[in-house]
């Protein structure tokens, strides 16, 4: 438990310490003006209250990433911790606080639109494929993940289909009306169910006389598979996630100025953290290795999700927290496709100021999310994941390319940055399923050398951007999308 609580500790000064060191670097500007006032639109474009811009950021990139990941990753033992916490102060708060901050200071630009910007046009074209499948793919376990808890909630009073209709009902008209008509009026109370949820299951984890291993670095994952670099594709949401990345600039359009950056991002991406450590510790601390991969094959982590709250809190308590963890993949899954609907009007410079144009982009967006539903959840997890590190690594070198232009301290991105790259193309050179199967020993040296590669083109274009002026807006619709 010693491991635990500090872990906790750590994720919560880190926020007053690592945070601020990363937000002196970027110096932001509280008399600048922010895209929420200078594109305004009634649209996406609108000022909102701190306070609401973090709830909806927290909710934005809480899905169940930062539950079933660490239950995923509680197989491999309390080496799961120590990248929960590293990676969310020095990768994924970093990330998400780049993201958001660079958006703002480019009107509210998207994640394809920045990278066009700082590392060139032909990696536009690719994280534009790659934001636009992790989006739908997230969309879609978004809809798969909360209708399943439902269903197991009820009983299965009512039938799975209708449940997974209505969801798709609610985010279709998040996705079309205004921010502020849905998202930013249901989301206050979502929130309040996420944190009652999610303190009640920490607390009872506490005293309910579970013991909560102590840091180790032994692999135990019943399968062997291996800690590098599975574990850091497992646990996504929770350490660093490229789906962040997606969804920071929806709040860069709707944020006052930029000195409330540190609290909406940074500090929203700390608390996922401390989500993410609560349900690692309680999947390690319940189950044995055999018993939780049982469970999660049986019925993915939904199943452990369900016995975990009913055993610590009761059934009247752990429907609370059940319905807590249905809130996280319903305010990340609205705002996916909310997400979608932006970058493809940016890419497509389709102004999004009517409905019918929304419409036009909706529409087609819900029906293949609709027909992704119908594979198998493990499969559409394992691409979800790579899409997730590879937007990820992606997003960190464009921080880094902003930073090292702008003449400022990129090593504090650009280490992480050279971290997920190893383990997304260690991954794919790897895996069976979704890359080439190559030898464990084989597919880490590609990854090395690779990695290298991309960091000396990197520099070479890095170089060449230094006498270039990047520090105009990028260029956007009057109507900004």
């Amino acid at each position: 438990m010693v491991t635990f609580l500090m872990a906790l500790v750590a994720l919560v000064i880190s926020y007053f310490t690592y945070g601020k060191f990363v937000e002196k670097i970027f110096e932001p500007d509280e008399e600048r003006p922010t895209p929420a006032y200078v594109n305004q639109d009634g649209v996406d474009y609108l000022p909102m209250s701190k306070q609401r811009n973090a709830l909806i950021q927290l909710l934005n990139i809480a899905g169940t990433g930062p539950i079933f990941g660490p239950i995923m990753g509680a197989l491999y033992g309390p080496v799961a911790f120590l990248w929960i916490v590293l990676g969310s102060i020095f990768a994924g708060a970093v990330h998400d606080y780049l993201t958001g901050m660079i958006s703002i200071r480019n009107r509210g630009a998207h994640i394809p639109e920045l990278a066009g910007k700082f590392l060139g046009n032909a990696s536009k074209h690719l994280v534009n494929v790659f934001a636009m499948l992790l989006l739908l793919l997230v969309g879609t376990v978004f809809v798969s993940t909360p209708a399943a808890l439902l269903y197991n909630l009820i009983d299965g009073r009512v039938a799975l289909i209708i449940i997974i209709l209505l969801i798709f009902v609610y985010y279709f008209l998040s996705t079309i009306l205004p921010i502020d008509k849905i998202i930013g009026r249901v989301y206050p109370i979502f929130g309040a169910v996420l944190l009652l949820g999610t303190m009640g299951v920490g607390v009872g984890l506490l005293f309910a006389g579970y013991k909560i291993p102590e840091l180790s670095l032994t692999n135990i994952h019943p399968a062997d598979l291996p800690i590098f670099p599975i574990l850091f594709l497992t646990i996504t949401c929770g350490a660093l996630s490229g789906f962040h990345a997606t969804q920071s600039p929806l709040i860069s359009r709707t944020t006052q100025n930029e000195k409330q950056g540190r609290y909406i991002f940074y500090g929203m991406m700390v608390t996922e953290g401390v989500i993410a450590m609560i349900w690692a510790a309680a999947a390690m601390s319940m189950f044995d290795g055999q018993t939780l991969q049982g469970l999660i094959n049986e019925g993915t982590a939904s199943l452990v999700v369900g016995e975990v709250t009913t055993t610590l809190l009761g059934a009247v308590g752990g429907t609370i927290a059940v319905l807590g963890v249905v809130v996280l993949p319903i305010t990340s899954g609205d705002t996916a496709f909310r997400a979608a609907r932006n970058i493809l009007a940016d890419y497509l410079k389709m102004d999004q100021g009517k409905a019918i144009k929304r419409l036009s982009i909706a529409i087609p967006m819900f029906v293949i999310s609709y027909w992704l539903t119908t594979i198998d959840f493990n499969l559409l997890w394992r691409y979800f994941s790579f899409a997730n590190q590879g937007t990820a690594a992606l997003a960190l070198w464009i921080g880094t390319m902003y930073l090292f232009v702008k003449r400022k301290n990129y090593v504090v991105s650009l280490v992480p940055a050279l971290f997920i790259t190893d383990m997304v193309l260690t991954y794919i050179l790897y895996d069976s399923n979704l890359g080439f199967g190559l030898s464990y020993q084989v597919s880490h040296l590609g990854g090395i050398v690779m990695t290298i590669l991309f960091a000396a083109i990197f520099f070479w274009k890095g170089n060449k951007n230094r006498g270039e002026n990047l520090s105009a807006d990028i260029e956007l619709p009057n109507k900004a999308t």
